[in-house]
């Protein structure tokens, strides 16, 4: 009896070890779905609808480095948050890690920092911005509905007045390049994606006034997913960091 139940007790502990080992194997093949929007450089698609951008290929390398198969689907935000919050192993990007979001999501990161800046062209020197109140009188290029066009609306500058509301950042830099307005409210990284786009250095615009810089971009995990594989997302960005791989990509999109 006693030698049945020795055995009993060895079947057991075999098949905890046999349930451990299926459980580590199958976290392994856990396949992570990125969800994002078109928000270049950050993240967009190209003409085939591939998934493309600084993010992107960012967390590509993060998850090669933490051997995580990923698959990543362009969409817009509205379509983005729904599918991440709907998909157990999901990952949301580029995302600003506010306040009210914290507990929300996982958080990997940061992918980059966030600044929102006045520009004017570098040749227009006569112009000098030192707050928000010397913008009356000029010509400014912003998003339509973007916080930032909020935030002038709400400082007193008047929607075609001081403000020109466009759809997109491409639409102002054109307007801004072709003397029909003083400055422009981009996004640093949009800035330079898009004058990539017309063959002009950065250089071209110069920043005269930050309007936001107090958070981060990050990718947001469903709050579901394994803490393991957090850890090993955030561990595979550290090395990245360590090693130059960052700042190397970094320099292909943003220079």
């Amino acid at each position: 009896m006693r030698r049945r139940a020795l055995n009993l007790a060895a079947l057991s502990l075999l098949g905890c070890g046999a349930v451990s080992a299926v459980s580590a194997d199958a976290n392994e093949r856990v396949t992570l779905q990125g969800f994002t929007e078109p928000l270049p450089p950050l993240n967009y698609a190209d003409d085939s609808g591939k998934a493309q951008g600084f993010s992107v290929d960012l967390l590509r390398m993060i998850a090669a480095q933490a051997k995580v198969p990923l698959e990543i689907q362009v969409t817009p935000w509205v379509r983005a948050t729904q599918l991440a919050a709907g998909t157990p192993n999901s990952i949301l990007f580029s995302l600003t890690r506010l306040p009210e979001r914290e507990g929300k999501f996982k958080w990997v990161g940061p992918i980059s920092g966030r600044r929102i800046l006045l520009y004017r062209l570098r040749d227009r020197s006569d112009l000098q911005v030192k707050d928000l109140k010397s913008l009356q009188g000029l010509k400014i290029g912003v998003v339509r509905e973007s916080a930032a066009a909020k935030r002038l609306q709400a400082e007193g500058l008047r929607v075609g007045e001081e403000l020109e509301l466009a759809l997109d950042d491409s639409s102002n830099l054109r307007k801004l390049l072709a003397g029909r307005m003083d400055l422009l409210v981009m996004l640093d990284w949009a800035a330079a994606w898009n004058l990539r786009q017309l063959k002009l250095d950065y250089a071209t615009l110069r920043p005269v006034l930050e309007l936001d810089n107090a958070y981060e971009y990050w990718y947001g995990l469903h709050p579901d997913c394994d803490d393991a594989l957090v850890q090993r997302l955030q561990a595979g960005l550290n090395t990245l960091r360590r090693n130059g791989q960052y700042d190397k990509l970094r320099r292909q999109y943003f220079s």
